[in-house]
């Protein structure tokens, strides 16, 4: 049996995260944590998310470590917001506890930071941008497509709920830095964030990111690959959370058997190449 913890307990992914796993026969719920002296302490975890009683209280963030000690997951999984999950990511780590993490919008510093509390406390990691199974085939399909498209003008376009703070969405940037990477282009030189005023002619080498922000669109990611009298455009779609809580649930079964000191991609939870 995998044993989970789960931050962000109350939220709408942390919820789902706990129902899901409350449905599987390997797994369960053993803590879950809500941010500081949140009043929500003391509350059955399971009765917050709508499925009856868990046995598990959601306790505070600044009890982490006293719960995590207590509590002994396998994993620890978190989508809350970049800041609170660097010290959360720390303090897991430091107790031993492996970590599944698809909280978006980390600085560099932040993420080498994430990665050196993994490798220097030797516990094993999934940390992406995005769990959806789909939109990690999309990126697999990016890599093969951009060294055929080379000479084509690349533009990403993703769209998002009116609340998501973090702008381009990591998705987009995963994206980005794919295609980037695989044409061999610096990424702080070819990325045009938006486009206003008299911007000039476009180059050949620059990659435009956009973001779009309304209702309640879950997550949707263009590419398009343009070039003269013809384009390709890649896309992916996320109708429901469901499809990042289902990518969650294989992260959480990689994690028992995955390389511990290093932080795997979803790429690596997948198979894929």
């Amino acid at each position: 049996m995998i044993k989970v913890a789960v931050t962000g307990a109350a939220g709408r992914m942390g919820s789902g995260i706990i129902r899901k796993i409350s449905e599987q026969s390997d797994m369960e719920v053993v803590a879950a944590i809500e941010m500081p002296n949140t009043p929500l302490a003391g509350k059955d975890a399971g009765l917050q998310a709508g499925i009856g009683e868990l046995g598990v209280e959601i306790t505070g963030s600044e009890k982490l470590e006293e719960t995590l000690k207590a509590s002994k997951p396998d994993v620890l999984v978190d989508f809350t917001i970049a800041h609170a999950a660097v010290e959360t990511i720390k303090t897991a780590t430091s107790c031993g506890v492996g970590v599944v993490v698809g909280t978006t919008g980390f600085s560099e510093e932040q993420m080498e930071s994430n990665i050196k509390n993994v490798k220097d406390n030797n516990v094993p990691a999934v940390i992406s941008s995005n769990m959806a199974i789909g939109v990690n085939v999309f990126f697999n399909t990016l890599k093969k497509l951009a060294p055929l498209l080379y000479d084509f003008d690349i533009e990403i376009i993703e769209a998002h709920h009116n609340q998501k703070k973090d702008a381009p969405s990591g998705t987009a940037m995963t994206a980005f830095e794919v295609i980037a990477k695989e044409l061999e282009r610096d990424p702080e030189e070819v990325g045009v964030y938006g486009r206003k005023g008299l911007v000039g002619k476009r180059t050949a080498e620059e990659i435009g990111v956009h973001a779009i922000r309304g209702g309640d669109i879950v997550g949707d990611h263009t590419v398009m690959f343009v070039g003269d009298g013809e384009r390709i455009e890649l896309k992916h779609q996320a109708h429901t959370r469901e499809v990042f809580i289902a990518g969650v649930i294989r992260a959480i079964r990689y994690i028992p058997n995955a390389e511990t000191g290093v932080v795997s991609s979803m790429n690596d939870v997948l198979g894929l190449d």
